[in-house]
């Protein structure tokens, strides 16, 4: 099995031959993946949008400091998660 940007692919004696060799991916295993991305992306996303919303929540009702540089934080943290989104469903287009 080969590796590959957090995904596990799990390939036959040919495609792994054709892998090591020439670098080529199977395409049915690679658009398989790349939903699999998305669809880590999209639940990494949803997680990180709640927390969000709760720190922000804090700070805005109870004036907890913290709760908003947590609030900050998880905003760079998504606006990430969200370009890389973007990348992977780009690619998965292309295919």
């Amino acid at each position: 099995m080969l590796k590959c940007e957090y995904i596990i692919l799990k390939l036959s004696l040919n495609d792994y031959i054709c892998n090591k060799y020439t670098g080529c991916v199977p395409t049915a295993n690679y658009k398989l993946n790349t939903i699999q991305k998305m669809e880590e992306l999209v639940s990494k996303i949803k997680t990180e949008f709640e927390a969000l919303a709760t720190d922000a929540n804090l700070q805005i009702e109870k004036g907890n400091k913290a709760a908003g540089t947590r609030a900050r934080k998880s905003s760079l943290d998504l606006e990430k998660l969200l370009k890389e989104f973007r990348k992977a469903s780009l690619e998965a287009s292309k295919k």
